[in-house]
């Protein structure tokens, strides 16, 4: 039950502010960081793919690293996101990267190459022999192309010792229950979906890592827990009230949509490294109207 007490409730999956030189704003990433414990998350991911991870090189990304555990000082865990589709690549960088002052590795399913679900297990088996800290699953096949089926899931559940949890995004909730039924006692599941974690709390999950809990960390975290509380009442009443705000989240990008949003907080700047770019501006002027009916 280590993992299931320690990240039970909301994670952010943290972005990475940029300047406009498109360097790492470190200014801002503190304000970020800030932001969302004070406004009570439970824990924070680094290098997560909503921190645009994709156009970080190595050296930026043990920068950032270092930054986000000098920073959090301990207040909450930290997890890292260290994913990819070179799994030669993925095993030096978990030798490599400074894990010492994490919690947990979360590393996403391999991309564009669709590999058979034998390939995953594969995959997954050596990342999670190779890892100094318990390995989280990360299953989003609306990117990757591929889908970590539940039967793979629970496969590495039993069979891999450091194979910890999942975060899992299928939008899948058959896939979901299935996970939650047939997982070890100790096996952590939680939520890539904001906009599905109340329902999925009530069929079982531990909690969601989050993009949403950027840019409404108080309301969103706690709803999560009033969920995991049982107090599902209170709790739609939250989930309602930002409904409008998660389908603005990803309606033409994520990050995009988060970093505009995070942006009219002037927490950040509203830069993205390409190949991404900012929301159009209908879509900005939604969410600056959105932001005013939620204060």
């Amino acid at each position: 039950m280590y993992l299931r007490s320690i990240l039970s409730g909301t994670g952010v999956a943290l972005v990475t502010p940029f300047k406009s030189n498109l360097s790492i704003d470190f200014p801002a990433l503190e304000r970020v960081i800030n932001f969302v414990i004070n406004n009570k998350v439970e824990y924070v991911v680094a290098l997560g793919t909503t921190g645009e991870t994709p156009t970080l090189s190595k050296e930026e990304k043990i920068d950032l690293l270092n930054f986000t555990y000098q920073i959090v000082n301990y207040r909450v865990p930290v997890v890292v996101g260290i994913g990819g589709n070179d799994t030669a690549t993925l095993i030096n960088y978990l030798g490599t990267f400074p894990l010492a002052k994490a919690t947990a590795v979360l590393s996403a399913s391999p991309y564009y190459s669709k590999p058979s679900q034998e390939g995953l297990f594969q995959h997954y088996k050596l990342l999670a022999e190779a890892s100094p800290k318990p390995l989280l699953l990360y299953n989003v096949p609306g990117r990757t192309g591929r889908n970590l089926n539940a039967a793979t899931t629970i496969r590495l559940a039993h069979e891999v010792a450091n194979v910890a949890g999942i975060k899992e995004a299928s939008d899948d909730m058959n896939q979901f229950m299935q996970i939650i039924r047939d997982r070890p006692a100790d096996f952590l599941v939680v939520s890539g979906d904001d906009a599905l974690i109340l329902p999925q709390i009530a069929c079982g999950a531990d909690g969601v890592i989050s993009v949403a809990a950027n840019s409404f960390p108080k309301d969103f975290a706690k709803m999560v827990r009033l969920s995991l509380a049982g107090n599902f009442a209170a709790a739609r009443t939250l989930h309602y009230k930002l409904l409008d705000g998660y389908d603005m989240l990803f309606e033409e990008n994520n990050p995009a949509g988060v970093k505009a949003f995070m942006h009219q907080l002037e927490l950040i700047e509203n830069i993205l490294r390409l190949p991404l770019t900012p929301v159009s501006d209908g879509l900005y002027n939604r969410m600056k109207a959105f932001l005013h009916t939620i204060a």
